[in-house]
């Protein structure tokens, strides 16, 4: 299975053409239904653009089942004010991709709301992401993450070793998905000053994967975090990700931060699980654990030096219009969606 996701964030719709899904597949409309609207903007701590994001299936689906043929679905935009990115095709926002697509495209690209570089296109990625976790369902499969860290403030993290398919369905119930209660008020009131200030503020998404079996894999360039990571980039504003441990593991010692192993009602387990359960690029039983960074959204009021591409001269620019002060809740079931699709491509052997 492969996908391509397609649209502009101002363009009539946003898409994605899902190729060799499997035939026979009956879609839960509603679960898919559910999973986009965790995405969708609500106000209040995310931008005021409100979006309906239903999807649309144009082809590969009939009588309520896939029919294995391409799965063609859109996604309308019906609240866009493209005049508020009037400027922005002579004006690029710092640390946005409108400058680097500008060359990229010899200024063909569509400015509006970021083009084909808005989160917007994040939306058919859900859609694609559900179907897969549908199919990584029917093998007991669970995926669930909760905002780690925003700004300065962290929420406690996942039991390493013990992460129950109820709780990452629970996270999936949350608008504002964290362990600690008390660190998620801390964190909104983080996103409110930044947003009080003309700023943004980012942060860190842990995602856990539960049920997935031993074994899968391969060490080299398809490894299990090489297509985890391959799918994981492909989401707008991540800028890092870590397995396990990750960057920790530099002031470890092996003793310390080796997972030692032992047998438990008849199987191997590992009594920690600093190598996110993935060893020599291969799972190895224990839950899929990893953590993405993910940058403050470049679009903010404060006045931010540029270059006018018209006059080739420094500038000035203060962003107008509707922006996310912080996408971490949003990005919580795309950082979801996207594992589940690369998942779905270790299972069927570094092909999806």
């Amino acid at each position: 299975m492969t996908y391509q996701i397609f649209g502009e964030s101002h363009g009539p719709a946003v898409g994605v053409v899902l190729d060799g899904v499997p035939a026979g597949l009956a879609l839960d409309m509603e679960e898919i239904s559910r999973q986009m609207g965790r995405r969708r903007a609500k106000g209040g701590l995310s931008t005021s653009r409100i979006e309906g994001d239903l999807p649309e299936i144009l082809s590969g689906v009939y009588q309520g089942k896939t029919t294995g043929t391409p799965l063609c679905a859109i996604i309308a935009n019906q609240n866009t004010r493209s005049q508020d990115y009037a400027k922005l095709a002579e004006l690029p926002r710092p640390s946005h991709g409108d400058y680097a697509g500008s060359v990229r495209y010899r200024g063909c690209n569509d400015p509006r709301g970021g083009g084909h570089f808005s989160g917007r296109l994040t939306a058919p990625l859900v859609f694609a992401g559900s179907i897969a976790r549908q199919i990584l369902r029917q093998r007991r499969i669970e995926i669930g993450a909760h905002i780690l860290q925003i700004g300065s403030v962290c929420d406690k993290f996942f039991d390493p070793v013990e992460i129950p398919a109820e709780l990452l369905q629970k996270l999936q119930q949350e608008a504002f998905p964290v362990l600690d209660e008390t660190a998620g008020e801390a964190m909104k009131q983080e996103i409110r000053t930044a947003a009080s200030e003309g700023d943004s503020v980012g942060g860190i998404i842990q995602c856990a994967v539960a049920g997935f079996p031993c074994g899968v894999g391969q060490p080299g360039l398809d490894c299990v975090e090489s297509i985890l990571s391959r799918h994981i980039f492909a989401v707008p504003a991540v800028k890092g990700i870590s397995f396990g441990l990750g960057f920790d593991f530099a002031s470890q010692k092996g003793s310390q931060a080796n997972d030692p192993m032992r047998m438990k009602n008849g199987k191997v387990v590992c009594t920690q699980n600093n190598n996110g359960g993935i060893t020599g690029g291969i799972t190895n039983g224990m839950p899929i654990l990893f953590q993405t960074v993910i940058k403050p959204t470049p679009s903010i009021s404060k006045p931010q030096q540029t270059v006018d591409l018209s006059t080739m001269e420094n500038a000035e620019l203060s962003i107008k219009g509707r922006h996310d002060p912080c996408i971490l809740s949003r990005a919580a079931v795309v950082i979801e969606s996207a594992a589940a699709l690369a998942l779905l491509e270790v299972l069927s052997g570094g092909s999806l």
